[in-house]
């Protein structure tokens, strides 16, 4: 009996098949489902040996990301979630077997890669340079391709055979991708397909996803042309820069943890906050929608977050705190009033901020929380109200842990 997978699939998953040339590119807007999408195409592949409609039984497809710290949370979930939830059925008969991708795959965890029969797909960053230069192989992608230099990219591509997928927002007109690909070599060598994905592409969000997605229509015109429309765009004005580490510095002193809410459309944001020879220091603990109270508690009990340690939280859901207390944790209402995001932001500004790696959401956020513009272009001393939660959960600590202590919730103005 021959079984084949039955995804359950957005527009983008037709249009990468699609395509014929050798680089793919898929620039999309936010939830276009660019990622997912792919990972399906390559998890097809792997249980099929075939793909855009030609047959490729044997070899490699190797999925990059910058940094290999990241590869769990982001493009590997995705895959993983993708192999453990999709039905395999009967190729003739069209029938369920009761199976799913994952009976069939053998995963190899401490190594990140999957197997089945002569086909292999494996995971890795880029910063493993042996990786990157290793030997050829049938099927690269780059996942977020605007953090991987051109140069990885390149050697890359010339050790591999088939295909090249890139996906990523395009918030960086001047990035390779566009200079060296899209505009030289789409026109030159004419072996490069263009895939512009939107939300629209995605006939699994909630009207509520869509809503706050659309929002950026009156939020901010190249905010929308970027993660609405997947256009080319570049972001100005944003309010903080900030370095990326691989990890928190020894003796950094953690001042504590700020925690915003969420639910349907924000996620909840837990960042933990830390202080080293005048620097701040910020790591991505919990980032997730949908997150009941009872979810929380139990990730902060799974993090070893302890009773003395201070969670700053958002004071609009007084509920939620006394829930957090009751659980033994030590969660305090963030203190705010009449210019408090603008003290806040000031408070920041004050410190160089250096953002772990695998802190992947708290980063996107930084690279998009920005100034309001007039439709002139004059900017406002007011940031944008999107992008900001895990910011916002940042801001809450460091006014509570750094902030003049003041008799009431009044705060100087930048």
């Amino acid at each position: 009996m021959i079984v084949v997978p039955q995804f359950k699939s957005s527009n983008v998953f037709q249009k990468i098949n699609n395509t014929r040339n050798k680089i793919v590119i898929n620039r999309g807007g936010t939830s276009s489902t660019k990622t997912y999408s792919t990972c399906q195409i390559l998890a097809s592949w792997l249980a099929t040996g075939n793909i855009r409609n030609q047959s490729i039984q044997k070899g490699i497809a190797s999925v990059v990301r910058q940094h290999t710290t990241t590869i769990r949370t982001s493009v590997l979930r995705d895959f993983q979630e993708i192999v453990e939830t999709t039905p395999l059925i009967e190729k003739k008969s069209r029938r369920p077997t009761g199976k799913t991708l994952s009976n069939i795959f053998q995963f190899n965890k401490s190594d990140r890669f999957f197997k089945f029969n002569n086909r292999v797909v494996e995971f890795f960053g880029a910063d493993n340079y042996n990786k990157s230069k290793g030997p050829r192989r049938a099927i690269s992608y780059f996942n977020e391709a605007d953090e991987i230099q051109y140069s990885v990219f390149r050697q890359m591509n010339l050790r591999t055979r088939n295909i090249s997928f890139i996906d990523f927002n395009p918030d960086d007109e001047d990035v390779w991708i566009n200079q060296d690909l899209e505009l030289k070599r789409k026109v030159i060598k004419k072996d490069v397909d263009v895939i512009v994905s939107t939300y629209k592409d995605n006939p699994f969000l909630s009207s509520e996803e869509v809503e706050e997605i659309e929002y950026l229509k009156n939020e901010d015109p190249m905010l929308w042309q970027i993660f609405g429309l997947g256009g080319y765009g570049k972001i100005q004005g944003l309010v903080f820069e900030h370095n990326v580490i691989s990890e928190i510095p020894e003796g950094a002193k953690l001042l504590g943890n700020g925690l915003d809410f969420g639910f349907t459309n924000d996620p909840t944001a837990l960042i933990a906050v830390y202080i080293c020879h005048g620097e701040i220091y910020l790591d991505e603990l919990i980032y997730e929608r949908g997150l009941l109270n009872s979810d929380i508690i139990s990730n902060m009990r799974d993090l070893n977050i302890t009773e003395s340690e201070d969670i700053v939280a958002d004071s609009a859901e007084p509920k939620s705190i006394k829930e957090i207390q009751l659980a033994g944790f030590n969660c305090i209402p963030a203190v705010k009033g009449p210019d408090s995001i603008n003290y806040g932001i000031s408070l920041m500004k004050q410190y160089k901020i250096n953002i772990t790696e695998r802190s992947l959401n708290l980063r996107k956020e930084f690279k998009k929380y920005k100034w309001k513009e007039t439709i002139s272009g004059k900017r406002l001393n007011k940031p944008i109200d999107a992008f900001n939660h895990g910011i916002d959960a940042v801001r809450y600590e460091m006014m509570h842990a750094l902030g003049k202590k003041e008799s009431g919730p009044t705060y100087n103005l930048l």
